[in-house]
């Protein structure tokens, strides 16, 4: 993690600092935009050291980072933080702005097969790749259709759907409207040839004022 040394003082200093201030950390001090989506997960925005204590406290085992930048300063500090913890920090980034892969869509369901429980998921402001992989939990974990799990992408958690995040509406749309009917499975239609996400991206359109919200005011990751 080039830049940011935690094993000295003045290095931790240097990492709150980016955390708090690079990061936005300022804006996740008292809002964490967390949801029970079942028993034993909860989903959050980017959390700070002592949001995990009082999670681990909770009765949290593992953690779930949805975010890329594994050479940043939230890495390091949530790393750090976990280990001290004792959480297990497992990694699996995704993308908010684009349809995911058969290899990520997989990999949620073998994270969800075999995490120790209670979990925690998170991507940085907790609205949109938490929702994806809130999804997930929710059909893979919880046995629910595809078509109630994505209740979890909505303005409940500042999910918007008409930016440019909308696209992971869009795939579960698309699987609800055009195949979910002839009785494919969610998981073999990502598996399948017909399955293409980057036809699925280009197909997407975003509206502008959707696009200026999340990609100019919200500055969402």
């Amino acid at each position: 993690m080039a830049g940011h040394d935690l094993t000295t003082p003045e290095g931790r200093k240097r990492a709150a600092r980016a955390f708090m201030w690079g990061d936005h950390g300022f804006l996740r001090l008292a809002f964490t935009n967390a949801h029970w989506i079942g028993p034993d997960m909860v989903r959050t925005n980017q959390p700070w050291p002592f949001q995990l204590r009082r999670w681990r406290d909770l009765g949290i085992r593992t953690v779930i980072n949805l975010r890329g930048g594994f050479d940043s300063a939230y890495y390091a500090v949530e790393k750090a933080a976990c280990e001290e913890l004792g959480l297990t920090l497992i990694d699996a980034p995704l993308g908010s702005r684009e349809a995911p892969s058969a290899a990520r869509v997989l990999r949620a369901r073998e994270i969800f097969q075999t995490i120790e429980y209670p979990a925690l998921m998170h991507c940085k402001s907790g609205a949109d790749r938490a929702g994806l992989m809130a999804v997930l939990y929710r059909h893979f974990h919880l046995g629910e259709p595809i078509s109630v799990a994505m209740k979890e992408l909505g303005l409940r958690t500042l999910h918007m759907r008409q930016g440019k995040t909308g696209v992971l509406d869009f795939v579960f749309d698309r699987y609800v409207k055009d195949v979910e009917p002839s009785g494919i499975s969610f998981l073999d239609w990502v598996q399948s040839p017909d399955y293409d996400p980057d036809a699925l991206k280009a197909e997407f359109q975003s509206s502008w004022l959707g696009t200026l919200l999340t990609e100019k005011l919200l500055r969402r990751e």
